[in-house]
């Protein structure tokens, strides 16, 4: 199985070996990943379909609410918190990431960039939410209750404190540039550490 981009960089920067969260871990493609490389990585899922297949394939998965349900966890029980495409899911994604940093040294990020040429061109030209290939729903039907922006998680991580110790920018499937991520990126994942 062929991992999504940001799920395959993630996948080459966790090092082998690490107690590893995945948070909205989906269907566990990136926890499979790493169990590959000798993580200990277990997952929290929202969807009771996605739990269920999971734990069918032998993963350590727990349905829960990245909203609710990462206060269970002790403090620095992880090496590493994974949150991937689901941050702007939440309702308080500012206190997601600040549970994230608490139960792990070090949390890897990632979402799509609401400031991304073609969302901006769909607004402006066409007047109406965009659906792209990676926001491919309908306003109705999305998950997405948050709208953010590579600039408005790097404001966020400063008001917060939070060190960015790498980030990574994706137009299409391929790596692009940090010069005008905000505009050029489709999608956005970040290394934080507290």
């Amino acid at each position: 199985m062929t991992l999504r981009p940001d799920l395959a960089l993630i996948a080459a920067h966790v090092p082998p070996g690490s107690r590893v969260l995945d948070t909205g871990c989906g269907d566990g493609a990136l926890m499979a990943e790493l169990a590959a490389k000798d993580c200990d990585a277990r997952g929290l899922e929202l969807d009771g379909a996605n739990v269920a297949d999971c734990v069918a394939k032998g993963l350590s998965v727990v349905q829960g609410d990245a909203d609710t349900d990462l206060g269970f966890y002790p403090d620095a029980s992880f090496d590493v918190a994974i949150l991937s495409q689901t941050l702007q899911t939440t309702r308080r994604p500012d206190r997601v990431v600040e549970q994230l940093l608490r139960v792990a040294p070090r949390a890897f990020v990632s979402f799509p960039n609401f400031a991304h040429w073609r969302v901006r061109a769909s607004l402006l030209w066409g007047g109406r939410m965009p659906v792209t290939r990676l926001l491919p729903l309908a306003w109705y039907e999305t998950p997405n209750i948050h709208h953010v922006t590579v600039d408005d998680f790097r404001a966020l991580a400063a008001e917060r404190g939070w060190t960015i110790e790498a980030s990574w920018f994706l137009r299409g499937d391929r790596l692009t540039s940090a010069a005008a991520a905000n505009f050029r990126a489709e999608h956005a994942v970040f290394l934080l550490r507290a």
